[in-house]
Protein backbone atom coordinates (compact mmCIF):
# COMPACT_ATOMS: atom_id res chain seq x y z
CA UNK A 1 0.00 0.00 0.00
CA UNK A 2 1.53 3.12 -0.94
CA UNK A 3 1.63 5.77 1.94
CA UNK A 4 -0.15 9.14 1.65
CA UNK A 5 0.30 10.49 4.79
CA UNK A 6 1.88 13.06 3.29
CA UNK A 7 -1.38 14.50 2.26
CA UNK A 8 -3.22 14.40 5.57
CA UNK A 9 -4.34 17.92 6.15
CA UNK A 10 -6.03 17.54 3.07
CA UNK A 11 -7.65 13.88 3.74
CA UNK A 12 -8.80 15.53 7.20
CA UNK A 13 -10.23 18.56 5.95
CA UNK A 14 -12.29 16.86 3.26
CA UNK A 15 -13.45 13.83 5.96
CA UNK A 16 -14.66 16.16 8.06
CA UNK A 17 -17.16 17.38 5.30
CA UNK A 18 -18.57 13.95 4.34
CA UNK A 19 -21.92 13.30 6.35
CA UNK A 20 -22.00 9.62 5.60
CA UNK A 21 -19.04 9.26 6.88
CA UNK A 22 -19.86 11.28 10.56
CA UNK A 23 -22.95 9.09 10.75
CA UNK A 24 -20.74 5.70 10.30
CA UNK A 25 -18.07 6.88 12.64
CA UNK A 26 -20.74 8.31 15.21
CA UNK A 27 -22.58 4.87 15.48
CA UNK A 28 -18.91 3.04 15.36
CA UNK A 29 -17.81 5.27 18.71
CA UNK A 30 -20.80 4.18 20.85
CA UNK A 31 -21.22 1.01 20.46
CA UNK A 32 -17.40 0.02 20.38
CA UNK A 33 -17.17 1.89 23.36
CA UNK A 34 -19.81 0.73 24.93
CA UNK A 35 -19.11 -3.16 24.30
CA UNK A 36 -15.71 -2.39 25.95
CA UNK A 37 -17.00 -1.20 29.27
CA UNK A 38 -19.40 -3.65 29.78
CA UNK A 39 -16.91 -6.28 29.32
CA UNK A 40 -14.01 -5.04 31.11
CA UNK A 41 -17.17 -4.78 33.69
CA UNK A 42 -17.51 -8.57 33.81
CA UNK A 43 -14.14 -9.17 34.56
CA UNK A 44 -12.96 -7.25 37.76
CA UNK A 45 -9.13 -8.81 37.29
CA UNK A 46 -8.53 -6.45 33.75
CA UNK A 47 -6.06 -3.99 34.85
CA UNK A 48 -4.06 -6.96 36.64
CA UNK A 49 -3.93 -8.79 32.91
CA UNK A 50 -3.07 -5.65 31.42
CA UNK A 51 -0.17 -5.04 33.95
CA UNK A 52 0.99 -8.92 33.31
CA UNK A 53 0.38 -8.09 29.78
CA UNK A 54 2.53 -5.32 29.07
CA UNK A 55 5.39 -7.39 31.50
CA UNK A 56 5.09 -10.11 29.21
CA UNK A 57 5.57 -8.29 25.45
CA UNK A 58 8.47 -6.44 27.02
CA UNK A 59 10.12 -9.89 28.50
CA UNK A 60 9.34 -11.03 24.57
CA UNK A 61 10.90 -7.67 23.22
CA UNK A 62 13.91 -7.97 25.53
CA UNK A 63 14.46 -11.50 24.08
CA UNK A 64 12.88 -11.29 20.74
CA UNK A 65 15.58 -13.21 19.09
CA UNK A 66 15.26 -16.24 21.06
CA UNK A 67 11.43 -16.43 20.99
CA UNK A 68 11.61 -16.13 16.94
CA UNK A 69 14.51 -18.97 16.53
CA UNK A 70 12.71 -21.18 18.97
CA UNK A 71 9.25 -20.94 17.17
CA UNK A 72 11.41 -21.59 13.91
CA UNK A 73 12.65 -25.06 15.30
CA UNK A 74 9.40 -25.69 16.26
CA UNK A 75 7.69 -25.25 12.89
CA UNK A 76 10.48 -26.87 11.22
CA UNK A 77 10.18 -29.89 13.28
CA UNK A 78 6.20 -30.17 12.72
CA UNK A 79 6.81 -30.47 8.89
CA UNK A 80 6.19 -26.60 8.07
CA UNK A 81 8.84 -24.11 7.00
CA UNK A 82 9.73 -20.40 7.56
CA UNK A 83 10.89 -17.56 5.82
CA UNK A 84 12.60 -14.30 7.20
CA UNK A 85 11.72 -11.27 5.07
CA UNK A 86 13.45 -7.77 5.90
CA UNK A 87 10.93 -5.51 3.60
CA UNK A 88 7.95 -5.34 2.05
CA UNK A 89 9.40 -6.42 -1.48
CA UNK A 90 10.73 -10.16 -0.04
CA UNK A 91 7.92 -11.06 1.48
CA UNK A 92 5.78 -10.24 -1.67
CA UNK A 93 8.15 -12.20 -3.55
CA UNK A 94 8.36 -15.18 -1.29
CA UNK A 95 4.67 -15.53 -1.31
CA UNK A 96 4.13 -15.33 -4.92
CA UNK A 97 7.05 -18.14 -5.18
CA UNK A 98 4.61 -20.11 -3.12
CA UNK A 99 1.78 -19.10 -5.12
CA UNK A 100 3.46 -20.24 -8.42
CA UNK A 101 5.76 -23.45 -6.41
CA UNK A 102 1.59 -24.68 -5.95
CA UNK A 103 0.46 -23.78 -9.45
CA UNK A 104 -2.33 -21.12 -7.49
CA UNK A 105 -4.23 -19.40 -9.89
CA UNK A 106 -6.56 -18.20 -6.71
CA UNK A 107 -5.79 -17.22 -3.07
CA UNK A 108 -8.46 -16.61 -0.63
CA UNK A 109 -7.30 -14.48 2.46
CA UNK A 110 -7.98 -13.63 5.59
CA UNK A 111 -8.35 -10.04 7.19
CA UNK A 112 -4.41 -9.27 7.44
CA UNK A 113 -3.18 -5.95 7.95
CA UNK A 114 -0.14 -7.56 7.57
CA UNK A 115 -0.67 -7.87 3.68
CA UNK A 116 -1.61 -4.44 3.47
CA UNK A 117 1.42 -3.20 4.90
CA UNK A 118 3.09 -4.96 1.69
CA UNK A 119 0.51 -4.48 -0.74
CA UNK A 120 0.13 -7.90 -1.08
CA UNK A 121 -3.13 -7.95 -3.18
CA UNK A 122 -2.12 -5.51 -5.81
CA UNK A 123 1.44 -7.49 -6.42
CA UNK A 124 -0.39 -10.94 -6.66
CA UNK A 125 -3.07 -9.52 -9.41
CA UNK A 126 -0.04 -7.96 -11.41
CA UNK A 127 1.29 -11.52 -11.57
CA UNK A 128 -1.28 -13.35 -12.79
CA UNK A 129 -3.08 -14.67 -9.34
CA UNK A 130 -6.15 -13.54 -7.84
CA UNK A 131 -6.92 -12.60 -4.44
CA UNK A 132 -10.18 -12.97 -2.66
CA UNK A 133 -10.70 -11.77 0.77
CA UNK A 134 -12.64 -13.35 2.82
CA UNK A 135 -13.64 -11.40 5.85
CA UNK A 136 -17.01 -9.90 4.64
CA UNK A 137 -15.60 -6.43 5.41
CA UNK A 138 -12.54 -6.63 3.62
CA UNK A 139 -14.70 -8.29 0.77
CA UNK A 140 -16.91 -5.14 0.53
CA UNK A 141 -13.57 -3.05 0.24
CA UNK A 142 -12.05 -5.08 -2.33
CA UNK A 143 -15.30 -4.79 -4.56
CA UNK A 144 -15.25 -1.18 -4.41
CA UNK A 145 -11.64 -0.80 -4.59
CA UNK A 146 -10.73 0.78 -1.11
CA UNK A 147 -8.17 0.30 1.19
CA UNK A 148 -9.40 -0.34 5.26
CA UNK A 149 -10.42 2.39 7.38
CA UNK A 150 -10.20 0.27 10.73
CA UNK A 151 -7.67 -2.36 11.78
CA UNK A 152 -10.92 -4.06 12.97
CA UNK A 153 -13.97 -3.13 10.79
CA UNK A 154 -12.18 -2.10 7.81
CA UNK A 155 -15.34 -1.17 6.11
CA UNK A 156 -16.97 1.14 9.59
CA UNK A 157 -16.89 4.11 7.02
CA UNK A 158 -19.77 2.09 4.77
CA UNK A 159 -23.35 2.74 5.20
CA UNK A 160 -25.70 -0.17 3.50
CA UNK A 161 -26.51 1.36 0.46
CA UNK A 162 -22.28 1.38 0.06
CA UNK A 163 -22.50 -2.35 0.29
CA UNK A 164 -25.94 -2.96 -2.36
CA UNK A 165 -24.03 -0.73 -4.87
CA UNK A 166 -21.10 -3.14 -4.53
CA UNK A 167 -22.72 -6.32 -4.00
CA UNK A 168 -25.36 -5.62 -7.06
CA UNK A 169 -22.30 -4.53 -9.44
CA UNK A 170 -20.25 -7.38 -8.90
CA UNK A 171 -22.87 -10.30 -8.66
CA UNK A 172 -24.38 -9.96 -11.55
CA UNK A 173 -25.62 -13.78 -11.30
CA UNK A 174 -28.42 -13.03 -9.16
CA UNK A 175 -31.58 -11.12 -9.64
CA UNK A 176 -30.93 -7.05 -10.20
CA UNK A 177 -34.12 -6.85 -8.30
CA UNK A 178 -33.57 -8.82 -5.43
CA UNK A 179 -33.66 -7.08 -1.82
CA UNK A 180 -30.76 -6.34 -0.27
CA UNK A 181 -31.25 -4.03 2.60
CA UNK A 182 -30.94 -5.83 5.96
CA UNK A 183 -27.97 -7.34 7.37
CA UNK A 184 -29.25 -10.97 6.61
CA UNK A 185 -29.83 -10.43 2.94
CA UNK A 186 -26.02 -9.48 2.75
CA UNK A 187 -24.50 -12.03 4.67
CA UNK A 188 -26.81 -14.78 2.71
CA UNK A 189 -25.59 -13.58 -0.76
CA UNK A 190 -22.19 -13.12 0.31
CA UNK A 191 -22.49 -16.95 1.56
CA UNK A 192 -23.47 -17.69 -1.39
CA UNK A 193 -20.66 -16.71 -3.52
CA UNK A 194 -17.70 -17.07 -1.31
CA UNK A 195 -18.45 -20.86 -0.88
CA UNK A 196 -17.07 -21.41 -4.36
CA UNK A 197 -14.41 -19.32 -3.45
CA UNK A 198 -13.23 -21.36 -0.79
CA UNK A 199 -13.43 -24.49 -2.39
CA UNK A 200 -11.79 -23.09 -5.07
CA UNK A 201 -8.92 -21.56 -3.71
CA UNK A 202 -5.38 -23.48 -4.21
CA UNK A 203 -3.70 -21.52 -1.52
CA UNK A 204 -4.95 -19.82 1.61
CA UNK A 205 -3.54 -16.59 3.25
CA UNK A 206 -3.87 -15.40 6.92
CA UNK A 207 -2.35 -13.04 9.27
CA UNK A 208 -1.71 -14.58 12.95
CA UNK A 209 -2.68 -12.65 15.76
CA UNK A 210 0.17 -14.72 17.97
CA UNK A 211 2.67 -16.79 17.37
CA UNK A 212 3.46 -19.78 20.08
CA UNK A 213 7.21 -20.07 20.29
CA UNK A 214 6.62 -23.32 22.71
CA UNK A 215 4.28 -25.14 19.91
CA UNK A 216 5.17 -23.70 16.64
CA UNK A 217 1.22 -22.99 16.42
CA UNK A 218 -0.18 -19.37 14.79
CA UNK A 219 -3.59 -17.71 16.40
CA UNK A 220 -6.00 -16.25 14.53
CA UNK A 221 -9.23 -14.45 16.40
CA UNK A 222 -12.21 -13.98 13.51
CA UNK A 223 -16.16 -14.01 13.92
CA UNK A 224 -16.80 -15.31 10.58
CA UNK A 225 -15.72 -18.48 10.64
CA UNK A 226 -13.63 -17.48 7.16
CA UNK A 227 -10.19 -18.28 8.87
CA UNK A 228 -10.47 -21.43 9.46
CA UNK A 229 -12.09 -22.33 5.97
CA UNK A 230 -8.99 -20.01 4.22
CA UNK A 231 -6.40 -22.21 5.76
CA UNK A 232 -7.95 -25.69 6.01
CA UNK A 233 -9.68 -25.94 2.56
CA UNK A 234 -6.66 -24.71 0.30
CA UNK A 235 -3.69 -27.54 0.00
CA UNK A 236 -1.07 -24.35 1.29
CA UNK A 237 -1.59 -22.16 4.15
CA UNK A 238 0.46 -18.95 4.01
CA UNK A 239 1.28 -17.21 7.75
CA UNK A 240 2.20 -13.54 7.40
CA UNK A 241 3.18 -12.12 10.56
CA UNK A 242 5.58 -9.78 11.79
CA UNK A 243 8.19 -10.27 14.01
CA UNK A 244 6.68 -9.25 17.76
CA UNK A 245 3.81 -11.27 17.65
CA UNK A 246 5.49 -14.24 18.88
CA UNK A 247 4.59 -15.17 22.61
CA UNK A 248 6.66 -17.88 24.58
CA UNK A 249 3.88 -20.30 25.52
CA UNK A 250 0.34 -21.33 25.08
CA UNK A 251 -0.27 -19.71 28.56
CA UNK A 252 0.93 -16.35 27.29
CA UNK A 253 -1.27 -16.99 23.97
CA UNK A 254 -4.58 -17.50 26.75
CA UNK A 255 -3.23 -14.03 28.51
CA UNK A 256 -3.30 -12.15 25.54
CA UNK A 257 -6.60 -13.74 24.37
CA UNK A 258 -8.09 -12.32 27.59
CA UNK A 259 -7.53 -8.98 26.54
CA UNK A 260 -7.87 -9.04 23.15
CA UNK A 261 -11.04 -9.30 22.28
CA UNK A 262 -12.71 -7.36 25.31
CA UNK A 263 -10.45 -4.37 24.24
CA UNK A 264 -11.57 -4.86 20.28
CA UNK A 265 -14.81 -5.72 20.15
CA UNK A 266 -16.18 -5.95 23.43
CA UNK A 267 -16.65 -9.77 23.49
CA UNK A 268 -15.22 -11.83 26.47
CA UNK A 269 -13.79 -14.25 23.40
CA UNK A 270 -14.36 -14.17 20.01
CA UNK A 271 -16.39 -16.49 18.41
CA UNK A 272 -13.60 -18.66 16.36
CA UNK A 273 -9.80 -18.94 17.84
CA UNK A 274 -8.07 -20.76 15.67
CA UNK A 275 -4.66 -22.63 16.49
CA UNK A 276 -2.54 -23.86 13.77
CA UNK A 277 0.11 -26.01 14.18
CA UNK A 278 2.29 -27.17 10.94
CA UNK A 279 0.75 -28.98 7.88
CA UNK A 280 -2.16 -31.89 7.98
CA UNK A 281 -0.68 -34.99 9.69
CA UNK A 282 -1.45 -38.23 8.50
CA UNK A 283 -4.05 -38.47 10.92
CA UNK A 284 -5.64 -35.57 10.30
CA UNK A 285 -8.95 -35.11 8.87
CA UNK A 286 -8.42 -31.73 6.92
CA UNK A 287 -5.95 -29.04 6.41
CA UNK A 288 -2.76 -28.28 4.16
CA UNK A 289 -0.54 -30.21 2.39
CA UNK A 290 1.76 -27.33 3.34
CA UNK A 291 2.53 -24.80 5.82
CA UNK A 292 4.45 -21.73 5.19
CA UNK A 293 5.05 -18.81 8.15
CA UNK A 294 6.35 -15.86 6.50
CA UNK A 295 8.17 -13.67 8.93
CA UNK A 296 8.60 -10.03 8.18
CA UNK A 297 10.82 -7.30 9.58
CA UNK A 298 9.71 -3.87 7.63
CA UNK A 299 11.74 -1.78 10.10
CA UNK A 300 10.36 -3.10 13.38
CA UNK A 301 14.22 -4.44 14.50
CA UNK A 302 14.77 -0.57 14.20
CA UNK A 303 12.25 0.38 16.83
CA UNK A 304 13.90 -1.86 19.54
CA UNK A 305 16.36 -0.20 21.66
CA UNK A 306 14.85 3.33 20.98
CA UNK A 307 12.15 5.37 22.51
CA UNK A 308 9.47 3.48 19.90
CA UNK A 309 9.81 -0.01 21.64
CA UNK A 310 7.12 -0.18 23.54
CA UNK A 311 4.82 0.45 20.44
CA UNK A 312 5.62 -3.28 19.69
CA UNK A 313 3.56 -4.66 22.53
CA UNK A 314 0.43 -3.36 20.02
CA UNK A 315 -1.89 -6.46 19.62
CA UNK A 316 -3.83 -4.70 17.02
CA UNK A 317 -7.13 -4.59 19.32
CA UNK A 318 -7.70 -0.89 17.88
CA UNK A 319 -9.36 0.39 21.71
CA UNK A 320 -6.78 3.72 21.24
CA UNK A 321 -8.75 4.40 18.25
CA UNK A 322 -12.53 3.53 19.11
CA UNK A 323 -11.85 6.22 21.96
CA UNK A 324 -9.35 8.93 20.11
CA UNK A 325 -11.44 12.33 19.17
CA UNK A 326 -9.43 12.73 16.25
CA UNK A 327 -9.92 9.57 14.32
CA UNK A 328 -13.63 9.58 15.22
CA UNK A 329 -14.25 12.85 13.25
CA UNK A 330 -12.04 12.00 10.19
CA UNK A 331 -12.53 8.48 9.94
CA UNK A 332 -8.82 5.74 8.85
CA UNK A 333 -8.26 6.96 5.39
CA UNK A 334 -7.34 10.30 6.32
CA UNK A 335 -4.40 8.77 7.39
CA UNK A 336 -3.40 7.95 4.66
CA UNK A 337 -1.32 4.28 5.32
CA UNK A 338 -1.90 0.87 6.87
CA UNK A 339 -2.55 1.71 10.23
CA UNK A 340 -4.95 4.86 11.32
CA UNK A 341 -5.41 6.26 14.81
CA UNK A 342 -3.00 6.92 17.87
CA UNK A 343 -1.41 3.88 17.04
CA UNK A 344 -0.62 4.65 13.58
CA UNK A 345 0.68 7.66 14.36
CA UNK A 346 3.02 6.58 16.08
CA UNK A 347 3.96 3.49 14.20
CA UNK A 348 3.29 4.90 10.23
CA UNK A 349 6.81 7.44 10.70
CA UNK A 350 8.71 4.68 12.48
CA UNK A 351 8.05 2.00 9.13
CA UNK A 352 7.91 5.25 6.13
CA UNK A 353 10.09 7.55 7.56
CA UNK A 354 8.99 10.83 9.67
CA UNK A 355 9.80 12.63 6.26
CA UNK A 356 6.33 11.09 4.95
CA UNK A 357 4.09 10.86 7.84
CA UNK A 358 5.64 14.35 9.81
CA UNK A 359 1.47 15.29 10.19
CA UNK A 360 0.25 12.03 12.40
CA UNK A 361 2.20 12.64 15.35
CA UNK A 362 -0.07 16.26 15.44
CA UNK A 363 -3.03 14.61 14.67
CA UNK A 364 -3.57 14.73 18.64
CA UNK A 365 -4.78 16.14 21.13
CA UNK A 366 -2.53 14.55 23.59
CA UNK A 367 -6.02 13.83 26.03
CA UNK A 368 -4.03 10.50 27.15
CA UNK A 369 -7.71 8.42 26.26
CA UNK A 370 -5.43 5.88 24.08
CA UNK A 371 -2.93 5.03 27.26
CA UNK A 372 -6.24 5.13 29.40
CA UNK A 373 -7.90 2.06 27.10
CA UNK A 374 -4.64 0.39 25.64
CA UNK A 375 -5.26 -3.16 27.10
CA UNK A 376 -1.24 -3.35 26.45
CA UNK A 377 -0.12 -0.04 28.57
CA UNK A 378 1.13 1.54 25.61
CA UNK A 379 2.21 5.32 26.48
CA UNK A 380 0.94 6.97 23.20
CA UNK A 381 0.90 10.16 24.19
CA UNK A 382 4.61 10.49 25.24
CA UNK A 383 5.96 8.86 21.84
CA UNK A 384 3.64 11.05 19.97
CA UNK A 385 5.21 14.06 22.04
CA UNK A 386 8.85 12.45 21.10
CA UNK A 387 8.06 12.09 17.38
CA UNK A 388 6.66 16.30 17.44
CA UNK A 389 10.37 16.62 18.91
CA UNK A 390 12.27 14.82 16.32
CA UNK A 391 10.27 16.64 13.74
CA UNK A 392 11.46 20.31 15.30
CA UNK A 393 14.75 18.55 15.26
CA UNK A 394 14.93 17.78 11.77
CA UNK A 395 13.47 21.27 10.46
CA UNK A 396 10.57 19.44 9.34
CA UNK A 397 7.85 21.83 11.14
CA UNK A 398 6.28 24.19 9.05
CA UNK A 399 8.45 27.62 9.21
CA UNK A 400 5.05 29.22 10.81
CA UNK A 401 5.08 26.90 13.62
CA UNK A 402 8.64 27.33 14.43
CA UNK A 403 8.61 30.87 14.09
CA UNK A 404 6.12 31.03 16.99
CA UNK A 405 7.12 28.20 19.18
CA UNK A 406 10.62 29.98 18.91
CA UNK A 407 8.74 33.71 19.65
CA UNK A 408 7.09 32.09 22.42
CA UNK A 409 10.10 30.61 24.11
CA UNK A 410 11.88 34.06 23.81
CA UNK A 411 9.38 35.50 25.60
CA UNK A 412 8.15 32.95 28.27
CA UNK A 413 12.18 32.51 29.21
CA UNK A 414 11.99 35.73 30.10
CA UNK A 415 9.12 36.59 33.15
CA UNK A 416 9.02 40.10 32.99
CA UNK A 417 8.37 40.49 29.29
CA UNK A 418 6.47 37.41 29.85
CA UNK A 419 4.14 39.63 32.13
CA UNK A 420 4.25 42.60 29.98
CA UNK A 421 3.29 40.71 26.80
CA UNK A 422 0.40 38.77 28.12
CA UNK A 423 -1.00 41.27 29.60
CA UNK A 424 -1.07 43.53 26.78
CA UNK A 425 -2.33 40.87 24.35
CA UNK A 426 -4.90 39.76 27.03
CA UNK A 427 -6.75 43.09 26.60
CA UNK A 428 -6.41 43.34 22.85
CA UNK A 429 -8.07 40.09 22.41
CA UNK A 430 -10.65 41.16 25.50
CA UNK A 431 -11.71 44.46 23.18
CA UNK A 432 -11.51 42.25 20.16
CA UNK A 433 -14.16 39.81 21.38
CA UNK A 434 -16.32 42.75 22.64
CA UNK A 435 -20.31 41.46 23.73
CA UNK A 436 -19.64 38.49 21.89
CA UNK A 437 -17.16 37.11 24.01
CA UNK A 438 -15.41 35.41 21.03
CA UNK A 439 -13.00 35.86 17.86
CA UNK A 440 -14.23 35.31 14.64
CA UNK A 441 -10.52 35.61 12.84
CA UNK A 442 -7.18 35.76 14.48
CA UNK A 443 -4.45 35.66 12.26
CA UNK A 444 -1.86 33.27 13.10
CA UNK A 445 -4.74 31.55 14.60
CA UNK A 446 -7.00 31.17 11.77
CA UNK A 447 -6.57 27.39 11.20
CA UNK A 448 -8.86 27.69 14.85
CA UNK A 449 -11.02 29.84 13.79
CA UNK A 450 -11.92 28.87 10.70
CA UNK A 451 -13.74 25.96 12.11
CA UNK A 452 -14.70 27.10 15.67
CA UNK A 453 -14.74 30.54 17.71
CA UNK A 454 -12.15 31.07 20.17
CA UNK A 455 -12.68 32.24 23.60
CA UNK A 456 -11.80 35.66 24.22
CA UNK A 457 -9.64 36.50 27.51
CA UNK A 458 -11.94 38.47 30.09
CA UNK A 459 -9.21 41.29 29.80
CA UNK A 460 -6.82 40.25 33.47
CA UNK A 461 -4.36 38.22 32.98
CA UNK A 462 -4.04 35.01 35.85
CA UNK A 463 -0.68 36.48 37.66
CA UNK A 464 -2.98 40.18 37.96
CA UNK A 465 -5.84 38.51 39.53
CA UNK A 466 -3.64 36.65 42.00
CA UNK A 467 -1.49 39.63 42.85
CA UNK A 468 -4.99 41.75 43.17
CA UNK A 469 -5.77 38.81 45.61
CA UNK A 470 -8.20 37.12 44.00
CA UNK A 471 -8.61 33.24 44.71
CA UNK A 472 -9.97 30.52 42.93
Amino acid sequence: MDPKSRAFKDNARKALTDDTLASALGTMKAGFRRARAEAIGRLPEFDALRDAGRDLKNHVLDNLDFYLETFEAKVIAQGGHVHWCRDAAEARETILAICRDSGAKTVTKGKSMITEEIGLNAYLEANGVTPIETDLGEYIIQLRGETPSHIVAPAIHLRRPHVAEAFRKAHTQFAADRRLEEHRDFLDEARAVMRGNFLAADVGITGANMMIAETGSTVIVTNEGNGDLTQLLPRVHVVVASLEKIVPTLDDAALVLRLLARSASGQDMSAYTTFSTGPRRPDDVDGPDAFHVVLLDNGRSDMLGTGFQEMLRCIRCAACMNHCPVYGAIGGHAYGWVYPGPMGSVLTPALIGLEQAADLPNASTLCGRCEEVCPMRIPLPRMLRHWREKEFERHLTPKPARFGLGAWAFVAARPGLYRLTTRLIAGALSRLGGKRGHLRSLGLANGWTAVRAMPAPEGRTFMDRWRQGERP
